[in-house]
């Protein structure tokens, strides 16, 4: 194995590929980046079993092969590189690799012991990247992050037509956001996949600038992945067993009062009271139709204070309260300058929506309306 490439193209796609491999392994194999050196392509691949991510850059290819290298270490290697062309070459049972007078020689894994990398998943459709990543984003803030508890860490990814809904929920919050995908010819009928909400979001993340994500589903070998193509990275997740609970009933919120206060100088005001409380204190929103919210956290002599401009319908008061870290995460997954809250009282749900800052076309479909609801659960006891 030989092979030429550019330095910035060799870091990028080691680094993107790294981002598969797990922390800590028993398996010593899943913890090296497989190279792949052939007709004018170098793809680099890493796998755990809950995600393959492989990258494929150009390549002058003088010798075709294949090598298992320990990944963050070629990592390391690479980021130190000077620039320009870098040589790499199998020597033995050393993988060499040099530029400009720099050499490095890295032992490899045994290629044997590498297990079979998953079939990417025939395309499926397409999302546009940036709205996607925006999304993913939005409601993986909702995920759960007990891994004892599986179902609840991930992002519950539904296609239907053309709409595409992407949900999460840890028990104490729910966060919902549509918006607009565009189906292939092999789409058919309603799929849902449960995917790890850490695992999505990075993906989502690594491919926003790529114009549009090629998503790809294959009910036919039981739909046991979900494949993310985007420029010259392709990725497929393993889906998580099971499906969130319905949320339908959830956000139906007949008889609550609406509150609408603008988004950032709320979250701004949460994050300033919320200094003299304790951990996972609450923090109180104390709205009335004076056209005010009160907010108001800690307890004794520690105590601060803010009052904001606010609207109130449906009560003349409704004071809530709420852990401020589910608070602060709702409001800043929000990007219209205003967010309104349905709200029913202490104790009970609310519903945040936001608010654009100018009135949505009735013919443009979900993705113009926005349709990103969170919902969180209020603290029954007052500060």
């Amino acid at each position: 194995m030989e092979f030429r490439i550019d330095r910035t193209a060799f870091a990028d796609a080691v680094g993107r590929s790294v981002r598969a491999l797990p922390a800590r392994t028993p398996v010593p194999v899943l913890g090296g980046l497989l190279l792949e050196a052939d007709a004018g392509r170098l793809a680099v691949t890493g796998f755990d079993f809950e995600a393959a991510v492989r990258v494929e850059a150009e390549a002058e290819v003088a010798v075709p092969g294949r090598v298992l290298v320990l990944g963050r270490r070629l990592l390391d290697v690479s980021r130190v590189l000077p620039d320009g062309p870098v040589s790499c070459a199998l020597e033995t049972s050393r993988f060499t690799v040099e530029a400009d007078g720099t050499r490095f020689g890295l032992s490899t894994l045994p290629l044997a012991e590498y297990p079979a990398l998953p079939v990417a998943p025939a395309p499926y459709g397409t999302v546009d990247a940036a709205a996607f990543a925006t999304a993913v984003a939005q409601v993986a803030v909702a995920a759960g992050r007990d891994d004892t508890l599986p179902l609840l860490t991930g992002v519950q990814l539904r296609l239907d037509g053309g709409e595409m809904t992407l949900s999460a929920s840890d028990r104490y919050r729910y966060a919902v956001r549509r918006l607009e995908w565009k189906p292939g010819a092999a789409a058919d009928g309603v799929v849902e996949a449960l995917l790890p909400s850490r695992r999505l979001l990075d993906v989502a993340r690594s491919l926003g600038r790529c114009g549009d994500v090629v998503i790809g589903w294959d009910p036919a070998r039981g739909g046991g992945l979900v494949g993310f193509e985007g420029g010259p990275t392709r990725t497929a997740l393993r889906l998580l067993e099971g499906r969130l609970p319905a949320y339908q009933s959830l956000f139906d919120m007949a008889g609550a009062a609406v509150a609408e206060v603008e988004c950032e100088g709320l979250a701004e005001a949460v994050r300033r009271v919320a200094v003299v409380a304790e951990a996972n204190s609450p923090v109180r929103l104390d709205f009335s139709s004076d056209g005010s919210v009160m907010l108001r956290a800690g307890f004794g002599d520690d105590v601060a204070a803010q009052r904001l401009p606010a609207t109130l319908s449906g009560a003349d008061e409704m004071p809530v309260a709420f852990n401020p870290a589910y608070l602060l995460d709702a409001l800043t997954s929000f990007e219209s300058p205003r967010v309104r809250l349905e709200l029913l009282g202490a104790g009970q749900r609310a519903l945040l929506h936001g608010v654009p800052d100018r009135v949505p076309d009735p013919g443009a479909g979900t993705a113009e309306a926005g349709a990103h609801r969170h919902l969180l659960m209020s603290v029954k006891q007052l500060v």
